[in-house]
């Protein structure tokens, strides 16, 4: 795919702290931050809990539900928001005095998602009184009618865009939904359930439940590490809101004060906690959780994150470890056999349809999310890599197929399929989302209908512009930044994530080195001014490089701290990498 680097304009900075670095100021700016408050990522900062609509009448029946001994049952979400969600949901009515409460969590592979009608029966197998969803419920219309038909109570807590109805929930806890307040719109689920908490704990001391019971008040900035682990494992834009919620749960961390699973999930992955920044949750310690959901039981990562000593979370750790490798292995296949499907139409670039959907019946449904996003990433396409809804020897056309979803910037995705669904009526079974990365069920006699109308609505919706690959640059980095010192300190500029990205630089530097390493990593040394920099680029062209006849690259490139048995070394982390004529 081809990338066109483009430079950041110069925007005016004088609003921010001189002490700042000139380019760390200047980077901040582009970003959007428009005061120097929004630099000091205090607690102090957040957006009210009295503002997200729902909680008042959540806290009520909790109280109720703490007053009666009722029988809790928190139903999460088989990836790292939903088992974040569910641990800190756990722990934190535990700290507030509850003491009967437990979790269900689907298997994707017998129940799919959400709070389904046949997830509400195990709630009833297991007595429940009260259901509380956490990263999923808004648009589970008909397992939140059964729990009602059975005579529980239910909470919805979720981040996910509502539908055109929304269940009949005793309280619904969702930024999105209609007539909220809130301002931070991209929070997680992890990050609803925080706030539901934080509120429940203002309602027991406004009606003097900790005083009444003795019980000590708790001081909830213990489960910031599960926070800022879920925020940024789903991929949520990091506002200014969340933003907060990550530095805060960072800072923990790094000073030793985390729970025992995620110690476990750091060492694993070989990260340092004292050096620990929000990239690595997403690449490192998210990908492991994701990986019991993906291929067995997110029951097991809830675990690893509740495990209250750290033997059992290392135990636990090695098993999300090996799990996570055994789906690095079904996702190298899958992506090869989609990548051949896809080249052997043999398009060129202006022939290129506008949107991908592809489905093989032997692929993996734990994976295909994955294997989506890395055909968008690769064809700059949205894409929807589906796989049979449940094992089927049969292949009957009837059968229900599943897809998931993976959008570039300029295409909302769950839009696009609520457009798709409304000109279809009987095409789309359910979906749901957000702007990014949404999942949906069609049955498999209507995948090429539906292939066909995805991809002619995806031209209809987007330019020829947007079909381009653009990387935003923050220019060149003066030689005598080129250091250490200065990747340090833009690491601790953080947090970087969803639209608040972390700075990418590109240059001109002479090509000195360059070795193929694994299966498609390639090692350089650059130089630049007389100075010699390590750099690396993953998954590149191994038909393109290395080039012998290269000598001169233009990197667009990310600085980076490479540690190694205790080492820090500057790192150039290639994210495009050209030869130059």
């Amino acid at each position: 795919m081809i990338k066109q680097i483009i430079r950041r304009s110069s925007v005016n900075d004088q609003h921010l702290p001189d002490e700042l670095h000139p380019l760390i100021k200047q980077i901040y700016a582009r970003r959007g931050v428009a005061s120097s408050n929004e630099l000091l990522l205090n607690v102090q900062q957040l957006i009210s809990v009295k503002h997200l609509l729902g909680v008042e009448q959540a806290c009520a029946i909790l109280q109720q539900a703490f007053l009666d001994k009722s029988n809790i049952i928190i139903v999460g979400d088989f990836d790292a928001d939903g088992a974040t969600s569910t641990a800190l949901m756990m722990e934190a009515l535990s700290l507030l005095g509850f003491t009967k409460h437990n979790f269900i969590v689907p298997n994707r592979f017998e129940y799919g998602y959400g709070l389904t009608p046949e997830i509400v029966e195990l709630a009833a197998e297991q007595q429940a009184d009260l259901i509380i969803t956490v990263d999923n419920g808004i648009s589970c219309l008909a397992g939140v009618a059964r729990a009602k038909k059975l005579g529980m109570k239910v909470i919805v807590t979720d981040h996910h865009l509502p539908g055109k109805q929304l269940p009949n929930a005793d309280a619904i806890v969702n930024p999105n939904q209609p007539n909220c307040t809130f301002a931070s719109k991209s929070i997680a689920g992890v990050g609803v359930a925080f706030y539901l908490m934080l509120g429940l704990r203002k309602y027991f001391r406004e009606h003097n439940v900790f005083v009444d019971h003795n019980i000590s008040e708790p001081n909830l900035a213990q489960l910031l590490d599960l926070v800022a682990l879920g925020t940024v494992a789903d991929v949520v834009s990091l506002d200014a809101n969340n933003r907060i919620l990550v530095a805060q749960g960072l800072k923990r961390i790094r000073a030793g004060k985390t729970r025992f699973g995620i110690q476990a999930l750091i060492e694993i992955a070989g990260r340092s906690q004292q050096h620990l920044v929000a990239s690595d949750f997403g690449f490192a310690l998210g990908p492991r959780i994701n990986a019991a959901g993906r291929l067995d039981d997110m029951s097991y990562g809830i675990n690893c994150l509740l495990a209250q000593d750290l033997m059992t979370a290392r135990a636990m750790a090695q098993e999300l470890d090996a799990l996570n490798k055994a789906r690095r292995e079904i996702e190298q296949g899958m992506q090869l056999e989609a990548e051949n499907i896809f080249n052997q139409l043999k398009l060129s670039q202006t022939q290129m349809p506008s949107a991908i959907a592809l489905y093989q019946a032997d692929w993996h449904q734990g994976v295909i999310g994955i294997v989506a996003g890395r055909l968008k990433e690769k064809y700059h396409r949205p894409s929807i890599v589906f796989a049979l809804a449940k094992d089927d020897s049969s292949l009957d056309d009837d059968i229900e197929i599943k897809g998931s979803a993976r959008s570039i910037p300029c295409l909302h995705i769950r839009d696009l399929l609520e457009h798709i669904s409304s000109q279809n009526p009987d095409l789309i079974l359910k979906f749901g989302g957000h702007a990014m990365a949404a999942g949906l069920s069609i049955k498999l006699k209507d995948f090429a209908q539906f292939q066909h109308c995805f991809i002619e609505t995806a031209s209809e919706w987007l330019s020829s512009e947007d079909l381009h690959c653009t990387l935003l640059s923050d220019g060149e980095i003066p030689a005598t930044e080129m250091n250490l010192n200065f990747a340090e300190e833009l690491r601790l500029a953080g947090p970087w994530g969803q639209n608040f990205l972390e700075p990418l630089f590109d240059d001109e530097f002479e090509l000195i080195q360059q070795r193929i390493v694994g299966e498609k990593h390639l090692k350089l040394v650059v130089q630049k001014n007389q100075q010699l920099f390590d750099a690396i680029a993953f998954n590149v062209d191994i038909k393109a490089w290395p080039n012998s006849n290269a000598k001169k690259v233009h990197l667009a490139y990310r600085l980076d701290v490479n540690e190694f048995r205790g080492k820090r070394n500057l790192q150039l982390m290639v994210e495009h990498l050209a030869a130059c004529e």
